[in-house]
């Protein structure tokens, strides 16, 4: 799940299995596995859908993934802060880069690796199995996300000033940041105010 089957989509087994290049069994099986996840969601003689978050389902989305993004920095900052300043740096460069072309799908890729590179070199394998759905669901919503921004350069720079936080050391800082950045991006995706219905659901 990259974010390329838009919520409230039908999927269908023929299909999705011709699309993957794969065969009806596994595909069954995974399916299984992001309905139990939350990801799908299975209706009783009609099929399996894409899940529709709600505002309130983002705004816990986000609660959730700064409280294990923030524990992962703690970590990785009391640990080997350069190594992970150096893995963290070759994913901005990939923002960078897309950025640059105006690629929004490449930038959103770059920014989900980046996140995914944080939480791994905590090497809490917890963690990162908890992560793993919320970036799944992140996915859904992050295409929707990078074109609020006016220049997606605020953006590589928000991952920029993170990077150095953690190079040099800055533990405070660097939580400050992260939390900021994950307030601005629930900020963008549900302004204040707005209250949540059927049609409100982000596509």
């Amino acid at each position: 799940m990259d974010g390329t089957l838009a919520p409230g989509r039908q999927l269908g087994e023929v299909e999705l299995a011709a699309q993957l290049g794969v065969s009806r069994g596994p595909l069954r099986e995974a399916m299984q596995r992001l309905v139990q996840q939350g990801i799908l969601r299975s209706e009783p003689h009609r099929g399996v859908f894409v899940v529709e978050l709600s505002d309130e389902d983002v705004r816990d989305i986000y609660l959730a993934r700064t409280a294990i993004e923030a524990t992962a920095c703690r970590i990785v900052i009391r640990n080997h802060p350069q190594r992970t300043a150096a893995r963290l740096a070759t994913a901005h460069r990939a923002m960078q880069e897309a950025a640059r072309l105006g690629d929004p799908a490449a930038l959103a890729a770059a920014d989900m690796e980046l996140h995914q590179i944080l939480v791994a070199e905590s090497g809490s394998p917890r963690l990162a199995r908890m992560a793993d759905t919320l970036f799944v669901e992140t996915r859904m919503c992050l295409s929707a996300l990078t074109v609020t921004y006016s220049a997606p350069t605020d953006l590589v720079a928000e991952h920029a000033a993170i990077i150095e936080a953690l190079r040099d050391g800055n533990e405070k800082l660097l939580i400050e940041l992260l939390d900021e950045h994950m307030q601005d991006a629930l900020r963008r995706l549900v302004p204040t105010g707005t209250k949540t219905s059927e049609a409100d659901r982000p596509a």
